[in-house]
């Protein structure tokens, strides 16, 4: 029996990407589809409530918007519930993102796709964008999912954690030779400038002309959820604002150990990552 004592609501998945990125104090447009039910309302009620515009959010007639419910008891999940449609969207739905997209190029400096495999980012949209990515001198950053990173040919940077990484490649990764292997392999079958694989508490992998592990920044550890979508946007900022790849990481590795001390899908700081690296 859940005696419930308290409930929040936050945006999850994208959501707590784009969540970071304005923590961090960054302009950014948020490109998906949702469905046209009531979580769809509450999700676009807590958008206006943040100010973020929702242009570049579209409706789609019975699809179930992604709800996820996550029991905590003291500060521990005990269960998750989730409710969505995972099938692909429609054809009117992907013109619709890719047309968007198009349309507001010029105005980015990096396109991040946070992938969770839930139908929105069909082989046509993910194609499309990193294309138009690339033509416009766009830096595309991935958050990958699933076993076939064909699909994200052509990004820039893709950001794979070790389960995920493994299991692209076919390859048991269990010591340093073989995660080097594994990065190798991803960076020659997307073409990508970069491949970073996060590696929870041992930190992260990064594959580009050089292979190198950047160790974590010890923090306890109450909640790792959402701790990707950090580095992701931490990733992100730092590479559109001109930052090797290494020193991005650096920066997302600091910004990862902030929010794994607190609970829920949290956010940091610019001024706050840089007060830890200094203490660090």
């Amino acid at each position: 029996i859940v005696d419930v004592i308290k409930e929040e609501m936050t945006l999850g998945g994208a959501g707590n990407v784009l969540k970071n990125l304005r923590s961090f104090g960054v302009e950014a447009d948020m490109v998906s589809v949702i469905g046209d039910d009531y979580c769809a309302t509450e999700l676009c009620a807590m958008l206006e409530e943040s100010k973020i515009v929702q242009q570049g959010i579209f409706r789609e007639k019975g699809r179930v918007t992604s709800k996820k419910s996550r029991v905590l008891a003291s500060r521990h999940q005990m269960i998750r519930i989730d409710n969505e449609t995972k099938t692909p969207v429609t054809a009117a739905s992907e013109d619709a993102m890719i047309g968007f997209v198009r349309q507001h190029i010029k105005e980015y400096k990096a396109i991040l796709i946070s992938d969770y495999l839930k139908g929105t980012l069909t082989g046509r949209v993910l194609s499309e964008v990193i294309t138009c990515a690339r033509q416009n001198g766009v830096i595309c950053i991935v958050d990958p999912k699933g076993d076939n990173y064909l699909k994200y040919a052509g990004a820039n940077v893709v950001k794979p954690n070790k389960k995920e990484a493994a299991m692209a490649t076919g390859i048991s990764i269990t010591d340093e030779a073989s995660l080097k292997q594994a990065a190798m392999a991803l960076r020659e079958q997307i073409n990508a400038d970069g491949i970073v694989i996060t590696l929870s508490e041992e930190g992260m992998a990064i594959c580009t002309d050089h292979f190198e592990i950047i160790p974590t920044k010890g923090s306890e550890v109450f909640d790792v959820t959402g701790a990707g979508d950090t580095v992701l946007a931490s990733i992100g900022i730092c590479v559109a604002s001109g930052m090797p790849l290494k020193d991005a990481c650096v920066f997302a590795n600091h910004a990862a150990a902030i929010v794994i001390s607190k609970t829920g899908s949290a956010t940091t700081t610019v001024n706050a990552v840089l007060q830890h690296m200094q203490k660090n």
